[in-house]
This record gives structure tokens, sequence and C-alpha cells, in this order.
């Protein structure tokens, strides 16, 4: 049973890397942009769940993935309902939570995976884990002051 769920969690893991990158890159307006959002979401919904079913299965050795899991999709799931709901400020809580969830799942697969990466695997492993925080929380910054700078302008036209 937990090889089956590991395997929807790698698939679904995937689908979450891939519709996350396209949806960064797409165009920002209600479309591919907003139908790669909730694939994204739908997706880190069963990466959750999974990793709360292995988590519980081993316990022991994994119980800590429980609480990356809930810290992980936390902000998926805020960012996502920004970017339903149109909050006060939804843009910056968007942004900001959509990427902080793609960092974790991607500090995830870079730690669970960089052992079998040669070259990699001669690093220490606290790299990975606050590597994609150091290169992402700079981009979020970034991408967060050019939309608040838009969306100024817009309100000023």
């Amino acid at each position: 049973m937990f090889r089956i769920i590991l395997f929807i969690h790698i698939l679904v893991g995937v689908i979450c890397l891939v519709t996350g990158f396209a949806a960064m890159i797409a165009p920002k307006k209600k479309g591919f942009h907003t139908n790669l959002g909730e694939i994204y979401h739908f997706s880190f919904i069963i990466v959750f769940l999974t990793t709360i079913a292995m988590a519980v299965m081993h316990w022991s050795s994994s119980s800590y993935l429980l609480y990356i899991g809930i810290f992980s999709y936390s902000l998926a799931l805020l960012g996502y309902l920004a970017g339903k709901f149109k909050w006060k400020n939804w843009v910056a809580i968007h942004i900001g939570s959509i990427l902080g969830s793609y960092i974790a799942i991607l500090t995830a697969v870079l730690v669970v995976n960089v052992n079998r990466i040669p070259i990699l695997n001669n690093y220490n492993p606290l790299i990975f884990w606050l590597l994609p925080t150091v290169i992402g929380s700079p981009i979020i910054y970034l991408i967060r002051k050019k939309y608040e700078i838009d969306l100024n302008q817009e309100k000023s036209v």
C-alpha cells in the first residue's frame, strides 16, 4: 500500500512542479494562468493527503513530513483562496503564498533526492533545505514589488 501512495505522491508532485512553473511564466490573467493554478492546487491537495498517509505509516522515521506538509499546503491554500476571493492586498498574499508553497515542494524534492544525484550528493544536505528559500525569497520580494507597482499605476490612470 505504501508503494502505491508513494507513486501517487511522486506523480502529483511532478504535476505540481510543472504546473506551478508554467503558471509562473504564463500571462497573469483569467484563462491559462488560472487553469494551471487550479491544477496546481488540486495536485497539492493530493500531495498533502499522501504526505499525511506516508507520515502516519512510517511515523518513527517520517513524522516530520507531516509538519512540512501542513506548512507547505497551508501556503498553497492561502495563496489559492487569496486569488479566488480577491481579499484586500490579495495580489501580495497570492504571490507570496503560492511561491512559498512552490519553494516548499521544490525543497522537498531536492532534500529527498539529493543523495541520488552525483556531485550534489557530496554537499551537506542542509544546503538543500535552505537554498530554495535563500534563492526564492528575494524573487518573491521582487515579483510582489513589480505587481504592486503595476497595480498602483492602474489605479492612478
